[in-house]
């Protein structure tokens, strides 16, 4: 499992002198770096699917292990909710692999709920200045 993850870290890549190439906040650019998956991992230990993997939980011997490697699949995705650029593929993949945000949801479920769904009051470009969005001039 170890090795799996050291995988998903990637390569540091060398200039023609032998030194590492740097990215722009210092750090060793990484070639073959890839996130880690709950199906990745399933494919490295020689699974058939992610579903194998999750079923090993149910067994005493291996519950620990799994649900440890799961863990660190999740922290990586957690930690990827700080980057505004992977902030909403985290998000998908919290929400539909790790269950993030379905607790809170099953008690605030009513029968105009919209599913998530925030409706915004119209703005109007037309709005002057003191006027709340959707107040502009009649059209």
């Amino acid at each position: 499992m170890d090795a799996y993850f050291q995988d998903c870290r990637g390569e540091p890549f060398y200039n023609g002198e032998g030194e590492a190439v740097l990215d722009k906040q210092g750090f060793p650019l990484m070639v073959g770096a890839h996130p880690p998956t709950v199906s990745g991992l399933a494919l490295a230990l020689g699974l058939t699917g992610r579903r194998e993997l999750l079923s090993f939980r149910g067994k005493k011997k291996c519950r620990v292990t799994v649900e440890r490697a799961r863990l660190r699949v999740e922290d990586y995705w957690e930690s990827q909710l700080i980057d505004k650029d992977r902030r909403q593929g985290a998000e998908f993949e919290l929400r539909s692999n790790f269950h993030w945000g379905r607790e809170e949801d099953e008690g605030k479920k009513t029968k105009g709920d919209l599913g998530g769904v925030i409706l915004m009051p119209e703005i109007r470009e037309d709005a002057g200045e003191g006027e709340a969005p959707g107040e502009g001039a009649e059209e």
